[in-house]
């Protein structure tokens, strides 16, 4: 017996769902100006003090901003309800959305890598720095770290993997920030290759992210199934619910931020259809309740008492 009935409360859901697309709207805006600022600020501040670090970080910044845009677009499309050609919805768009973040943070980083590379190849063209791209470096700092802390609070508030994922971003783009900081600092202090070797370490850093981000939500488009705690908590909030006897077969896969989730329970055999489909109506409700899952089908398998087995002829269990 399959089973998979609508949610027991609509319109709680509905207001779950607008007050966390509104909330990943404006944080996203509020990156989309802070990285703006930046990304004008460190370019034309790292032309004129000739610092090719400051600038790698500038490109940096810009592909945060696109970064935002794509998260921006990810959300609106992934709150569009289901239809005939998507009955799960349109969640998977944020999967799809991180993938092209990751293959844009990829591409990005293997070019600065590429550009600081050459420039270590003539060490004699490396021109001084001007001190304003340290003070420069420092406020860019401070304000990815602010931006990290700030997206991460939302993220963890409406529980979005996307929104923590730009937030990671910000994080990773405080640390490059750092490395830069330090790599003017060499600068000035006489040590002219240590600016392009920070735009080198920089490069790296974004690629490597691009590389985790994409490979993280190719898993997820190919199904790969959630995290073993959380698996084990459904399995426990199933087990949990009167009449159910035993679970087996819970197999879980990712729908954006959400879980698609089936599962096999197994009930006394004596039990009617409809006693049978009020048990599994039940755990479906307690799953919905206390996990984020999108979707849970349930099989429901009879089971026999060991004792009663001698006198069926057949074997306990499914």
């Amino acid at each position: 017996m399959l089973i998979s009935p609508p949610p027991d409360d609509p319109e709680d859901e509905a207001t779950l769902r607008e007050a966390r697309a509104l909330a990943a709207s404006r944080s996203t805006w509020i990156s989309v100006a802070v990285n703006l600022a930046l990304t004008v600020l460190q370019l034309v501040v790292g032309v004129q003090a000739k610092s090719q670090a400051l600038v790698a970080d500038a490109i940096h910044s810009l592909s945060d901003l696109l970064s935002d845009f794509i998260v921006l677009l990810a959300g609106r499309q992934s709150r569009k309800a289901a239809d005939a050609d998507h009955p799960y919805g349109h969640q998977r768009f944020e999967t799809a959305a991180s993938l092209a973040l990751g293959l844009l943070l990829l591409g990005v980083g293997l070019g600065m890598v590429g550009s600081a590379a050459a420039k270590l190849q003539q060490p004699a063209a490396i021109a001084p720095v001007a001190p304003l791209a340290l003070w420069i470096a420092v406020a860019t700092l401070v304000a990815k770290e602010a931006l990290f802390r700030y997206l991460m609070a939302v993220a963890r508030r409406v529980r979005s993997s996307m929104l923590a994922a730009n937030a990671w971003h910000s994080r990773s783009d405080a640390a490059s920030s750092l490395v830069v900081g330090l790599g003017i600092a060499g600068n000035l202090a006489g040590y002219s290759l240590l600016d392009p070797i920070a735009a080198l370490i920089v490069g790296f850093l974004v690629a490597r992210m691009g590389w985790t981000f994409g490979w993280n939500a190719i898993n997820d488009l190919m199904d790969r199934a959630v995290e073993a705690d959380q698996i084990e908590a459904i399995h426990a909030t199933l087990a949990a619910t009167p009449g159910v006897i035993g679970v087996h077969e819970l197999r879980t896969r990712r729908m954006g931020d959400l879980i698609a989730a089936d599962v096999h329970l197994e009930v006394e055999a004596t039990l009617s259809v409809e006693a049978g489909h009020d048990i599994a109506v039940e755990a479906r409700r307690r799953v919905m309740q206390a996990h984020p899952v999108l979707s849970l089908m349930i099989h429901v398998d009879p089971w026999r008492r060991p004792d009663r087995d001698h006198d069926t002829g057949t074997l306990s269990g499914r």
